[in-house]
């Protein structure tokens, strides 16, 4: 997230193509791996999501294994995403001011010392409130990390790579979701300790601070605004001008934050399903290979012609997923079901942050990605908090249940409510035009927007 100024950038010049009639030239699925800076940001997300997810796996088997309270786990993500309410458009507009490579480098050292604290709790087996208080730490790490993060790449790739870099991103976020679940279960599972999960961890986020560090080709970026609460704000104004982002945005919010149900995967791994901690390793892979073959399907594809009709039906998927895996007491079903969850959610991950960077000015991705983030990323915590409630008031099959049900009408009321989003087509042709009624700033109407 350094603040040298950024001169106006130059409408792009119409391609030959368009101006010949020639044919477009052929689809490059490798374009943006071609980039060395693109292939270390990406390997450095990638370890280190690997390492955040076995984490998640660890905390989520040690709770439950020390309180046996499905309350507890609620509190697990109640604990992460206080801190994304808190500081993300705190974390967005340092984003928006300074180096970015440096800030993310040090959010995930700060990541990596709060992992080595979880060790030492899980090896003297320490009270369950510093849990609580490591959790915070990561969620505060992240309200920093991610924004940044998410505005480095368009200094490092130009425009027409951007939906292949996102693509490639949700890969490697699917490959490590796969992958990191299921050797946390497994390491538990071998040791009977959740310690050497979390070495793992700090490990992967010391090896991403440097992979940031080690990143050099970068375009200049800088928020010329001077620091108030009006330029704080800014992120928060022109999502909710830009109504169809507004619309997809809203859209996954509710939708995850009903169908969200990782917080029962203890449960349903022990309780229904009986299949253990290596079980439960499976069951949270299971949603992230689905996601995986997705998103390697989508890498090799043209660009999405109806972007807005095939988010809607994505959606609705996800939802449907979620109550046949609610319902299922058979462990291979149950797979199945979350393995289609994660494909229909990985369709929904690449149009809306294609939308979102295409949309945004340079100058205010790092406030846009924090906004992004506290609406969509804060949602799978408090998905967890509402299903861990719903699970201990009610019951943990109604829990999953009823947030699939709630998902699908969601979709029904957006499509309603935002009949943009349903006329939207091709992302590639939206320009980071500004919205009806928001003055454009100086350098976004010269250009279209960067990337995520």
């Amino acid at each position: 997230m350094s603040s040298a100024s950024e001169p106006p950038a130059s409408a792009p010049e119409p391609s030959s193509n368009s101006t010949t009639g020639a044919p477009p030239p052929p689809h490059d699925p490798y374009a943006a791996i071609r980039v060395p800076d693109y292939r270390l940001l990406l390997f450095g997300t990638v370890i280190t999501f690997a390492g955040t997810q076995m984490f998640h796996v660890a905390v989520g088997w040690q709770i439950y294994e020390w309180t046996e309270s499905k309350l507890a786990l609620a509190f697990v993500g109640l604990a992460q995403v206080l801190p994304i309410f808190l500081f993300s458009l705190v974390g967005g507009h340092v984003a928006d001011r300074f180096d970015r490579r440096r800030i993310g480098a040090l959010a995930q050292i700060v990541r990596a010392c709060s992992s080595l604290a979880m060790l030492w709790i899980a090896s003297t087996r320490g009270p369950v409130e510093a849990v609580y208080v490591c959790l915070f730490v990561n969620g505060t790490t992240r309200a920093f990390h991610a924004p940044a993060r998410t505005a480095l790449l368009p200094q490092i790739l130009p425009l027409e790579l951007f939906e292949s870099a996102v693509r490639w991103n949700t890969t490697g976020f699917q490959l490590a979701s796969v992958c990191g679940p299921a050797l946390g279960g497994l390491v538990i599972a071998v040791t009977g300790e959740t310690w050497p999960v979390f070495l793992f961890d700090a490990a992967t986020s010391a090896v991403n601070a440097l992979c940031l560090l080690s990143i050099r080709k970068l375009k200049p970026h800088a928020n010329r605004e001077p620091a108030s609460v009006e330029s704080l704000l800014g992120g928060l104004r022109f999502v909710w001008n830009t109504k169809v982002m507004l619309a997809a945005i809203t859209l996954d919010l509710f939708a995850v934050l009903l169908g969200g149900i990782q917080a029962l995967l203890p449960v349903y791994a022990k309780d229904i399903l009986q299949v253990g901690a290596q079980g439960q390793g499976w069951l949270r892979a299971a949603e992230s290979a689905g996601a995986l073959a997705m998103a390697l399907a989508m890498a090799h594809r043209p660009p999405i012609r109806h972007a807005g009709k095939v988010l809607l039906w994505s959606v609705a998927g996800f939802g449907a997923s979620i109550v046949v895996f609610g319902l299922s007491t058979n462990f291979w079903l149950s797979l199945v079901a979350l393995g289609l969850c994660g494909a229909c959610d990985n369709i929904s991950v690449v149009i809306r942050h294609t939308l979102m960077q295409l949309r945004t000015p340079n100058e205010m991705r790092g406030r846009v990605a924090a906004v992004n983030m506290v609406f969509i990323a804060s949602s799978n915590e408090l998905g967890q908090v509402e299903s861990g409630l719903v699970a201990h008031y009610f019951s943990e099959v109604f829990a999953a249940v009823s947030g699939g049900l709630g998902t699908i009408l969601v979709v029904a009321l957006a499509a309603l409510r935002w009949p943009e989003l349903r006329r939207l087509g091709a992302l590639r042709e939206e320009e980071a035009a500004p919205p009806a009624g928001a003055e454009a700033p100086p350098v976004q109407t010269a250009m279209k927007s960067d990337f995520p």
